[in-house]
């Protein structure tokens, strides 16, 4: 094997290990941002339902719709609550 090949071969292993190790601590460290942008993109809408005209009263329509929907999973979770105690008594 020719020196330049050796050194080469080193340079490229050095920058996989480099990156490699960098990949990982990178991600030990990551937080997710979900809760963040439902903070954010609820506050748009909130703001764009008081902006009035079609838009407003578009952006209260997905209003109503997002509380309909946490009620209702809300009802299926206590649904499922009701539904495990009867099981519990045998009915």
């Amino acid at each position: 094997m020719s020196i330049s090949f050796v050194r080469r071969a080193t340079q490229l292993a050095t920058f996989a290990l480099v990156f490699s190790g960098g990949y990982v601590l990178g991600t030990l460290d990551a937080e997710p941002a979900q809760a963040q942008a439902q903070d954010y993109g609820k506050d748009l809408l909130n703001k764009a339902s008081e902006s009035g005209g079609a838009l407003g009263t578009a952006a209260q329509l997905g209003t109503t719709i997002t509380d309909m929907q946490t009620n209702v999973t809300e009802l299926q979770k206590s649904l499922e609550t009701l539904n495990k105690i009867k099981a519990a008594l045998g009915g």
